[in-house]
């Protein structure tokens, strides 16, 4: 299993994007290059999300992505994912990815628990043979018993919250894409759930975790990538990058 990104750049097309507001607004929420083109009579503004991005993962690899909001961290995960195709340069992906940015893609409220097992399995790439195999664990993890065979729109929160915890941590990823982690519910939950969590990255080759947290970081990851305004900065030890990106939030407050 393997991540190569060599050069990976990403613009965002925004037409009528001219006005110097929009362009302010533009810079505060994504922190990116910022440029303006014009065809014909059209004028459009340009966000650069990644500007140059290069990196190598291999298997063992868990990396945390870190950078303020904007810097282009959830932009690479979709990247990764498949949702995004690099404007220029090139990524080549070695693995199955599974992306975790929803709990529960797939999930309707109409549906009952086991309607929704199926569903979600599905949208997180399981076929149907591996949903069948996975259910009794997927059910007996939940413990939300005769509530499985009710719509989800009866559920409490914290009972979608277990369902779809127990739905997508039942994966068994090459490569797998997560969000600032996962949810697991409750407090009295949050123990199995813990335990559940470490179980799916020790089925994971790659990890490649987006977050503000530094505890979540330091927790889940060997790696970290620091990333600003869409460019790679540094990448390296958790420990060093963190304190390398704390270094740089305290001298731009200073300036």
């Amino acid at each position: 299993m393997a991540i190569f990104a060599e050069d990976v750049t990403i613009d965002y097309p925004i037409y009528g994007g001219s006005h110097r507001s929009l362009r302010q607004t533009l810079f505060a929420r994504t922190g990116g290059l910022i440029r303006q083109e014009r065809t014909g009579r059209q004028q459009r503004t340009i966000v650069r999300a990644l500007d140059r991005v290069s990196f190598t993962l291999q298997n063992g690899d868990r990396l945390g992505l870190i950078g303020h909001n904007g810097a282009g961290k959830s932009t690479l995960l979709k990247v990764l994912a498949g949702v995004y195709q690099p404007d220029s340069g090139a990524m080549r992906i070695e693995g199955r990815v599974s992306p975790l940015f929803n709990s529960a893609p797939g999930l309707d409220p109409d549906d009952n628990g086991y309607e929704n097992i199926t569903t979600c399995g599905m949208f997180l790439g399981m076929s149907r043979q591996e949903i069948k195999r996975k259910l009794p664990d997927i059910i007996a993890f939940c413990e939300l018993g005769e509530y499985l065979d009710l719509p989800v729109r009866t559920y409490s929160n914290g009972m979608v919250a277990r369902l779809a915890f127990a739905i997508a941590t039942s994966i068994d990823p090459d490569i797998l894409l997560l969000d600032e982690g996962l949810g697991g519910g409750d407090a009295a939950f949050a123990e199995r759930a813990e335990a559940r969590m470490k179980a799916l990255l020790q089925r994971t080759r790659i990890l490649v975790l987006a977050s503000h947290s530094d505890a979540l970081i330091k927790t889940m990851c060997n790696r970290a990538m620091l990333l600003e305004k869409g460019k790679l900065i540094a990448i390296g030890p958790v420990d060093e990058i963190l304190n390398r990106y704390h270094h740089r939030l305290a001298h731009a407050q200073v300036a």
